[in-house]
């Protein structure tokens, strides 16, 4: 995919910017500043020159279409805004066995969509889905065979080199580690239950969490969003908020997990009644009490055993030296005898 932007006005970005993206990996760069495609993951340097050439081509037609769009739309519109941005992002797919699939564009002004277009490979078929703009059938017939014969072909050129470069990363498929967490809420009697997947890629997943084994509505639901983890791969989370009133009716939630990509499924049911934070602080108390029984206990074994070991102890010794007299005094002679 490349997402590029045109911005009409004074901003501290460049005038015109395009970002490339194999999935959802950056592998270049494009400006107005330098007018020359960046490398920003591994590539082959036998092939600069002819990126250099083939991004030549193609952003630079998309620049002046977009740039003569933006100026367009923003007459027609009567924008008042300082400065207007007009944005296009297209692409192309590789479907299994190597085969070309579709190519798609979708354009937008100021934030709102306007168009959209899709070049068919295999059926050679060009479809557009105008929202409004200086679409005529001359722009549209250029549209269609600059898709089919220049935007297409350096698409899926570049796509099959960089995705063999960068296979390791794009292709590899890493399961999630869930966690179903809970919290009291400071300053009230709500509970928060939250689901939480994290470690995974691609980042294609479902995440559903349902009461007494329905969905919960999404109004009820914070979170949700796929966020970037430091090592590339993704993490979601979803919270839901349980009243005081609903953890007493004792539903039981359930955090279901879905990784497309991996086609496996992960289920956990969470029982908000073993949340209650009374029996919880019960339960610790409970515990501690009987841990310090225990340990009261034990140091009384201790100490007794100690005292009987150190009677036991002293016994011996004076059993041992009574032993001892008796035997001096049998075997010494009558005279030595009165002597000791």
């Amino acid at each position: 995919m490349a997402f590029a932007t045109y911005i009409d006005g004074q901003t501290p970005f460049p005038e015109f910017s395009v970002v490339v993206m194999l999935d959802d990996v950056q592998i270049g760069y494009y400006d107005s500043v330098t007018w020359s495609f960046i490398h920003r993951s591994p590539s082959d340097s036998k092939y600069h020159n002819e990126e250099k050439s083939d991004a030549d081509v193609v952003f630079l037609d998309i620049y002046n279409s977009i740039k003569y769009r933006a100026v367009y739309y923003k007459d027609h519109l009567n924008q008042t805004n300082s400065a207007h941005v007009q944005q296009m992002l297209f692409g192309c797919e590789l479907l299994n066995e190597d085969k070309p699939g579709l190519l798609q564009k979708w354009d937008a002004f100021n934030g709102k969509e306007i168009g959209e277009y899709t070049f068919d490979t295999e059926k050679n078929n060009f479809q557009t889905k105008i929202i409004w703009g200086p679409w005529g059938q001359i722009t549209k017939l250029h549209m269609k065979i600059m898709c089919e014969n220049i935007f297409q072909p350096i698409c899926i050129k570049i796509l099959r080199r960089y995705l063999h470069l960068n296979k390791n990363s794009v292709m590899r498929k890493v399961k999630p580690r869930v966690r179903l967490m809970r919290k009291m809420l400071p300053n009230s009697q709500e509970l928060r239950i939250s689901c939480l997947a994290t470690g995974f890629y691609p980042r294609h997943i479902n995440m559903t969490l349902s009461r007494d084994g329905q969905p919960v509505d999404d109004d009820q639901i914070t979170g949700g969003e796929i966020l970037p983890n430091g090592d590339g791969t993704y993490q979601m989370r979803k919270s839901l908020v349980i009243r005081e009133e609903e953890q007493r009716e004792g539903h039981k939630y359930n955090c279901t997990m879905k990784q497309l990509n991996l086609d496996n499924k992960l289920d956990i049911t969470f029982d908000v009644a073993e949340s209650d934070p009374g029996s919880s602080s019960l339960s610790v108390v409970v515990s501690m009490l009987a841990l310090m029984c225990v340990a009261v206990l034990i140091i009384t074994a201790l100490i007794i055993w100690r005292k009987r070991r150190a009677a036991e102890d002293l016994a011996a010794d004076i059993q041992r030296v009574e032993l001892h007299r008796k035997y001096v005094t049998s075997t010494l002679k009558p005279e030595r005898r009165h002597l000791h």
